[in-house]
C-alpha cells in the first residue's frame, strides 16, 4: 500500500514574536517543519505535501534548502485544519493508499511512532487511526473516548468534556492516520457550523463513524508527541526536553 503524508503549517507565529510561520520557529537550531518532515522520511514515506498559509514565501524558502521534494499547496485562508486538508485534495487524489496528516508545530512526533501507527491502522483494516498519547495532564487537549472495544468513539474537545471525560487522560495528538479514498468521501461533507465558524478534521471522523467506518486510536509510546509551542517559553521548554532526552532533529 502506498504512502503519503500531508503536514500542517500554515499557522502565525505572532505568540512567538516572530514574522514567519510557527512551524518555523527552531528547536536546537532547527525548524519544528524540519523535524517533523525528517520524521516523516525515516519512516520511509517520500511523497511529501506541506500546506502553508501565511508567510508561505518562508515555506517555499524552507522548502527550497531540502536536498528532496516535497510538494507545498497554498492555504489562503485559514479556516481550520480540515479546510488545510481541502487544499491538497489534488495531492491525495494522485497519491491514493494511506495518508498521514501531521502538525508542523509538533517536533517530537519521531518515526517510529508514525512506522508503528501505520503497522496498527493497516493492521486493524481502519478507515482512520488517531495517533493519540497518555499524559499527566490533558487539560487542553482533545480526550480519546473509547468503546467496549477499544475503538475509537468520539475525540472530545475540553470545553465540550464533561467531569468524567476531563478525567481521561488519552489524547488527541493531531496527528492521524487515513485510507486517502475514504477521507476523500467524507473531506467536502465537513461544515464550519461552529462558533470559529471553522472545518475541523476531526469532523471527517465523526462522518466516517456515521457511515460505520472502522475508526481506531494508536496510542505513542511517548507523551511527547502531542506536544507544541504557542510561544516563546514554551518552545524554550521544547528545546530543554530535547536536552535532556537526547532528541535529535
Amino acid at each position: 500500500m502506498s504512502k503519503c503524508a500531508v503536514i500542517l503549517a500554515g499557522g502565525e507565529g505572532k505568540r512567538m514574536k516572530m514574522n514567519k510561520p510557527k512551524p518555523l520557529a527552531e528547536v536546537l537550531s532547527e525548524p519544528m517543519l524540519k523535524w517533523v518532515i525528517n520524521s516523516v522520511k525515516r519512516a520511509g514515506i517520500d511523497n511529501i505535501c506541506v500546506v502553508k498559509g501565511f508567510g508561505k514565501e518562508y515555506i517555499d524558502e524552507f522548502v527550497e534548502t531540502l536536498d528532496f521534494p516535497v510538494e507545498t499547496v497554498y492555504q489562503a485562508e485559514r479556516l481550520g485544519t480540515g479546510h488545510a486538508v481541502m487544499q491538497a485534495k489534488t495531492f491525495l487524489e494522485n497519491a491514493g493508499g494511506s495518508v498521514v496528516i501531521l502538525n508542523g508545530d509538533a517536533p517530537f512526533m519521531d518515526s517510529d511512532t508514525i512506522k508503528s501507527s501505520y503497522e496498527f491502522h493497516e493492521s486493524e483494516n481502519n478507515s482512520a487511526t488517531v495517533i493519540s498519547a497518555k499524559v499527566d495532564d490533558p487539560t487542553g487537549y482533545g480526550r480519546i473516548v473509547r468503546d467496549e472495544n477499544g475503538n475509537l468513539k468520539a475525540i472530545v474537545e475540553q470545553k465540550d468534556a464533561d467531569e468524567a471525560t476531563a478525567a481521561i487522560n488519552e489524547v488527541n495528538s493531531g496527528g492521524f492516520w487515513f485510507d486517502t479514498q475514504k477521507l476523500l468521501s467524507v473531506l467536502g461533507e465537513i461544515k464550519s457550523d461552529n462558533n470559529a465558524k471553522e472545518y475541523y478534521l476531526p469532523d471527517a471522523l465523526k462522518l466516517l463513524l456515521k457511515k460505520n467506518e472502522k475508526i481506531g486510536a494508536f496510542t505513542a509510546k511517548s507523551p511527547d508527541t502531542v506536544l507544541g509551542a504557542n510561544d516563546r517559553e514554551q518552545l524554550k521548554e521544547l528545546e530543554n526536553i530535547a536536552i535532556a532526552k537526547g532528541y535529535k532533529c
